[in-house]
């Protein structure tokens, strides 16, 4: 028993020896590894779970964060889409002269229509519609036999009638000597003086019957009485021609038409009539030229207005001595209306037309204003303001009919300004 318990003892020392060895012995290297193995293994999964745990919960707060930006970014979004996007634009001061374009008629300067003022045939014409006359130049003939015959007879009759005056004459003169002898009574030689008086009407007025036949042979000669044109001929040789004066209906021979200038009557507006003064210029058009350009002059107006129409008679002369023009023909008159510094203009897109009146969106400050304002002209795509705005105003163009006072907006400047 004894030596059992000895060598229990005896095997411990050795074991004991075996786990401590002596400097300088050799230690297997799988016995080093194991003990540092098991002395690290704790704090380096302690380690690994602490970053583990910090790379959690930075997901976790940079998710935080990230949902957090996205949700004001969002609500930025939303705010800024909430506000309407507008564009705008300044008045112009005052307006460029209005070319004010009306429908006018062509007429000459002198039109009139030729007749006869004597009765007969027409013997022999010598000018056709388009000739050009001149003042004075032999139209046509007429043959007036009935005239020549009384003209014949009425000179024999102032003969006849002269004959007696000079014998009433001789006559007077006889009683007036014998008077002064006492031969005859007063009363005798007054009433030879009167036969004599008598006889010198008779033959005044049987003088004037001659001068007038006279003046109807002289008719026979149908002469151009102005510078012009033959715009019509309503006659032929052997036509049975009847004095103007003398038929209820007359015929007339030709008609006459000066053409070298021209008249061109315009109805204006009334809205316009103020602006329209005499010996303004004024440009004519017409669209068988679409190009050409032809110079007028106002050279007088109604200076009323008509009840019917409306309207102001304006008369522009144009000189026509090239002959681009023809009488009756209907041409566009362009007027140069006056510039009015004091007023604005701008676009007709602008408008609002509400109940209580008309208005425009102007924005101040990020906020819309409706404001009321008069206009003048309307140019059509420009209408002229007159009151309600100022030089500086932002006014909003094609403005929503949603658009109230008071309603943020952000603006941008429109491509063009507000000229007419």
């Amino acid at each position: 028993m004894t030596v059992h318990h000895e060598d229990r003892h005896a095997e411990k020392d050795m074991n004991a020896e075996d786990k401590n060895p002596v400097p300088g012995d050799v230690v297997p290297a799988h016995t080093s590894l194991n003990k540092d193995h098991e002395v690290e293994s704790p704090g380096s999964s302690r380690m690994l779970m602490l970053l583990f745990a910090l790379v959690v919960l930075g997901a976790i707060v940079y998710g935080i964060r990230s949902r957090s930006s996205s949700e004001k970014a969002l609500e930025q979004s939303t705010a800024e889409a909430a506000v309407m996007s507008v564009h705008v634009v300044t008045p112009s001061i005052g307006a460029d002269a209005q070319d004010l374009t009306l429908p006018g008629n062509v007429q000459a300067f002198t039109d009139t229509p030729i007749y006869s003022r004597t009765d007969g045939y027409l013997k022999r014409w010598y000018f056709d519609i388009g000739a050009h006359v001149r003042k004075g130049q032999l139209l046509a003939e007429i043959e007036t036999p009935e005239i020549d015959q009384q003209l014949m007879q009425s000179r024999a009759e102032l003969e006849r009638i002269q004959a007696n005056m000079e014998l009433a004459g001789v006559t007077s003169k006889r009683w007036d000597n014998l008077l002064a002898k006492h031969a005859v009574s007063q009363q005798e030689a007054d009433q030879a003086k009167s036969n004599y008086i008598a006889a010198q009407a008779a033959v005044d007025a049987s003088k004037a019957n001659v001068r007038r036949l006279e003046q109807l042979q002289s008719y026979e000669r149908i002469i151009a009485p102005f510078n012009g044109i033959i715009t019509a001929r309503n006659t032929d040789i052997g036509d049975l021609i009847q004095a103007g004066s003398g038929s209820a209906s007359p015929r007339e021979l030709f008609h006459l038409a000066a053409v070298e200038k021209l008249r061109v009557y315009v109805s204006v507006p009334e809205v316009y009539a103020d602006s329209i003064d005499d010996g303004d210029n004024a440009i004519v058009t017409q669209d068988s030229s679409p190009g050409l350009k032809i110079n007028g002059r106002i050279v007088r107006n109604a200076s009323a207005i008509d009840h019917a129409t409306r309207t102001l008679n304006v008369e522009v002369d144009v000189d026509n001595s090239k002959g681009i023009l023809r009488p009756g023909a209907y041409v566009f008159v362009h007027f140069k209306l006056p510039v009015e510094s004091h007023t604005f203009t701008i676009p007709s897109n602008t408008l609002l037309f509400r109940s209580e009146g008309l208005r425009v969106g102007v924005v101040k400050d990020g906020r819309v204003q409706l404001v009321p304002i008069s206009i003048g002209h309307d140019y059509g795509n420009s209408v002229q303001v007159v009151s309600g705005l100022s030089p500086t105003d932002q006014i909003i163009v094609d403005p929503s009919d949603s658009l109230t006072s008071g309603m943020e907006v952000r603006a941008q400047a429109a491509a063009a300004k507000g000229r007419p």
